[in-house]
């Protein structure tokens, strides 16, 4: 089973990995604040992850791991 990580205080929201995720699992947090202020991106079903590392690719600020 895949798993992704999240350096959410260092994740900035700008929601580009949650545009590439096929299976729609990567959202924002909006429950969370990081302490940049921002709501940070996370992985909400994990068991649904594929380990396909897209939202991590995408990422500006390399604040996403994927495990295998």
């Amino acid at each position: 089973m895949a798993r992704v990580i999240f350096n959410e205080d260092e994740c900035k929201g700008c929601k580009l990995c949650t545009t590439v995720c096929p299976k729609n699992i990567v959202v924002m947090l909006e429950d969370k604040l990081n302490k940049k202020g921002f709501h940070p991106a996370g992985v909400r079903e994990m068991d649904k992850c594929i380990g396909c590392a897209f939202c991590a690719t995408i990422c500006p600020d390399c604040v996403i791991k994927v495990y295998k």
